[in-house]
């Protein structure tokens, strides 16, 4: 994650930087002492988190959260960083939260407790805008299409052409008869979109299209000149999904 610093105080710049700096995946990109260098920083490149102090000359960091919440700011078309609230004055907690962006307020002295808290609860928020987007790039809209989105576009796929799904880290390859989909998304997110009659996962990483199996031999499965595994908990499960003479 990277994150920008906006205090006109030199020594509070410092302690913050140093908080940052032991949080291994904390990066400050950019240190201001006022608010009009830190939009402008931020007009050029995208940060996660802001790390913003109130009182500051000119500007305070209500008239920063303003400027960027009234779409002065190119960050306006991304996804909206995270602002925490760095002070001396605990008169502006309430009013702080009225910003959706805001998502801490510390009173310094900060202690790093306090401060790794804080990035704790950013970096659960990001976890949860994650999920929700990998839900979001499987789009079901009847029994027999899927629509993923890949790339920016959105494609179309006949479900009864998939044969396999596999798990590739954060990602899933869909297998049809004719191409390969890698989508953003999970297992269990697009199984919840296929027919149960026709799918089935045997596997922690695989769903297999149960009408395209040619052959089951111990704890595999043929499919398409593919062996796939199956787990021993599935396979019992599997033998009674198939037609059997």
């Amino acid at each position: 994650m990277n994150c920008i610093i906006i205090d006109d105080e030199a020594t509070a710049r410092t302690i913050l930087n140093q908080l940052c700096s032991e949080i291994t995946d904390l990066h400050v990109v950019g240190e201001f002492e006022n608010v009009l260098q830190g939009i402008k920083f931020i007009n050029k490149q995208y940060v996660d988190i802001i790390l913003l102090d109130i009182h500051m000359a000119d500007f305070t960091g209500f008239d920063f959260i303003n400027a960027l919440e009234n779409g002065q700011s190119k960050f306006k078309l991304q996804r909206p960083p995270k602002v925490i609230l760095t002070t001396s004055d605990k008169n502006f907690a309430i009013e702080a939260y009225e910003y959706d962006c805001v998502v801490d307020y510390l009173l310094k002295p900060i202690l790093p407790l306090r401060f790794n808290k804080a990035i704790q609860k950013i970096k659960k928020n990001m976890h949860q805008a994650s999920e929700t987007s990998l839900v979001s790039n499987l789009i079901e809209t009847s029994e027999n299409q899927i629509f993923v989105n890949i790339d920016k576009r959105l494609i179309k796929i006949n479900i009864p052409s998939i044969y396999l799904i596999e798990a590739k880290g954060d990602y899933i390859n869909i297998k049809t008869e004719k191409n390969n989909y890698v989508v953003h998304s999970s297992l269990k997110k697009i199984k919840n979109k296929l027919p149960d009659a026709l799918f089935f996962r045997v596997h922690r990483s695989y769903i297999v299209n149960i009408n395209k199996i040619l052959e089951i031999e111990d704890n595999t499965v043929l499919i398409n000149k593919e062996l796939i595994p199956v787990s021993r908990s599935s396979k019992s499960e599997l033998i009674k999904r198939i037609d059997l003479l």
